[in-house]
Formats: C-alpha cells, structure tokens, sequence
C-alpha cells in the first residue's frame, strides 16, 4: 500500500471521521452506534481520553480510516486492550483494515497490554472475521441475536479475543 501512513489521530481530522463514521452507521449493518449518535457523541467516542487514536492517511491528508485502542476494563481488567476500527467505504478491499489491524497489535504490545479483546463483532461481518482470525484472533464467544441488523434483523455478535505474547512471561504488577 504506497503512500498510506498511520498517525495519531489529531482534532483536524474529526470531519473525515464523522464523514466515515455516518456512512458506517448509516448501513446499519456492521457498528453498534444508531443513526441518532450526534457528531458530539462521536467525537467524544473516538477521542476518549482513555483511548489512543490513530488514522490512515493517503498522501498525509486523505483519511482513509481510523481506529482507537483502549482498555478493555478498568482496574484489574486493564491489561487486556479493546479496539474499535472503521474503514472508509472507499477505502475498502485494498487492505487499509489489514493495516490498521496489524499497526494496532502493535501498538497495543508497545502499550504493555497483555491481549485484545473485541467485545461486540457483528457475525455477518465477514470480512472482519476473516481478517481478524488471519490476524490471530479467536472467536471465543458467541452473543445470541445481540445485534439489530438493518437487513437481516436480529444476528449474532462475536467476541474474539489473542493474547499478544507467552502468559508465562507476564509479570503481575504491584497491588494498588
């Protein structure tokens, strides 16, 4: 993929954001969020200040798509990272995901977490699970008709889950 970057996402770059974040609300078929989530609510999710966001540029400037990484709990679940990704639909099928994914296990291993976990993969999104299994992920639970598919109604949710090194070389931190 020539010319594509991955950067931390800065506050100039919300309006390509949103404008990824509506279209994949929009299809009702692969996020969580409902087409009444406000710009304000979006900007709040992707800039958590728990969350690390980054984006893919073309050039440095067109975005491409973005994720953001963040514990997936708080306190004693904190090791564990959670991640959210979108792609723009223009953007898809030429490996843009698959960098995000890849650029993401990264940084979550650079960031001292010990797994990730994604909470909520919608079981229609094939090329998600594809992608995500290529990249070691497991499927390690199944929530029964979790989420209202625009088309297809009710469907399955997955968690999937991949420890990031050897269990055996975690170290438990101090008490706090």
């Amino acid at each position: 993929m020539r010319d594509i970057q991955i950067r931390p996402a800065r506050d100039a770059d919300f309006n390509a954001m949103w404008t990824i974040f509506q279209a994949h609300v929009a299809t009702g078929e692969t996020v969580a969020h409902g087409g009444s989530t406000s710009r304000e609510d979006s900007h709040e999710y992707w800039f958590a200040p728990s969350a690390t966001t980054f984006v893919a540029t073309k050039g440095g400037e067109r975005i491409l798509g973005m994720y953001k990484l963040q514990p997936n709990h708080f306190g004693r679940g904190n090791h564990v990272a959670n991640a959210s990704y979108m792609v723009s639909p223009n953007a898809q099928g030429v490996g843009v995901g698959r960098m995000l994914g890849e650029h993401s296990i990264e940084e979550a291993r650079r960031q001292r977490y010990l797994a990730m976990q994604f909470n909520y993969v919608v079981s229609t999104n094939s090329p998600a699970i594809t992608l995500w299994k290529r990249l070691g992920f497991a499927i390690v639970g199944t929530l029964p008709k979790a989420y209202r598919h625009r088309r297809l109604g009710y469907v399955d949710a997955y968690v999937m889950y991949k420890l990031l090194e050897d269990p055996a070389r975690w170290e438990l931190p101090e008490e706090d």
